[in-house]
């Protein structure tokens, strides 16, 4: 199934201008396209899904210290809110929890949907714990040394976010699938 993403703008890379009026052609989990919208629209019109986003479509964050987001801070279960926030704990707070192999696996994934929240699409590790490990392969974020995204191109990866004017991320896009929208 090809997805149109129809947005006001696509920057290729990070900290370039964006291109108005373009758009991006996913197919599965790739870049199929990328172009005026009117002209991917005319020629893949019959099959393609569109998705209008009001914003900017960019290869999306990075971060450089996913390893100390996930591994060295826990992110509390909405149910513990009472007793320990929502905000992550770290330091002698962190010491005074139980973490078990499991708890830091949970922790790793609600960190994981706040990084996607933001509009990341790529971290940086090692990560050591086994569990923290798993939670970021199974997630499809990107993990990258220095923390750089990749460039949106033809052929890539389809691994972007939108963002409105106001900076907040709108949409995470991981593999072609669409992994955060904002509500």
């Amino acid at each position: 199934m090809l997805t149109l993403h129809r947005v006001r703008g696509v920057r290729l890379v990070p900290d370039g201008e964006p291109a108005a009026g373009h758009a991006v052609l996913v197919d599965g989990g790739r870049i199929a396209a990328i172009g005026p919208y009117e002209e991917l629209l005319a020629a893949h019109e019959d099959q393609a899904r569109v998705r209008e986003w009001d914003g900017v479509l960019t290869p999306g964050r990075a971060e450089p210290d996913g390893a100390a987001l996930l591994e060295a801070v826990y992110h509390p279960d909405p149910r513990e809110a009472g007793e320990l926030g929502s905000e992550p704990i770290g330091g002698d707070a962190l010491a005074a929890l139980d973490m078990t192999e499991a708890r830091w696996g949970a922790s790793a994934r609600r960190g994981l949907q706040r990084l996607l929240a933001l509009g990341t699409t790529a971290l940086t590790g090692p990560f050591t714990r086994p569990a923290v490990r798993t939670a970021v392969q199974r997630s499809g974020l990107a993990e990258v040394p220095g923390g750089r995204p990749r460039a949106l191109t033809v052929g890539g990866a389809a691994d972007f976010a939108v963002f409105s004017e106001d900076g907040s991320c709108l949409v995470t896009v991981l593999a072609g699938r669409l992994v955060h929208r904002r509500r």
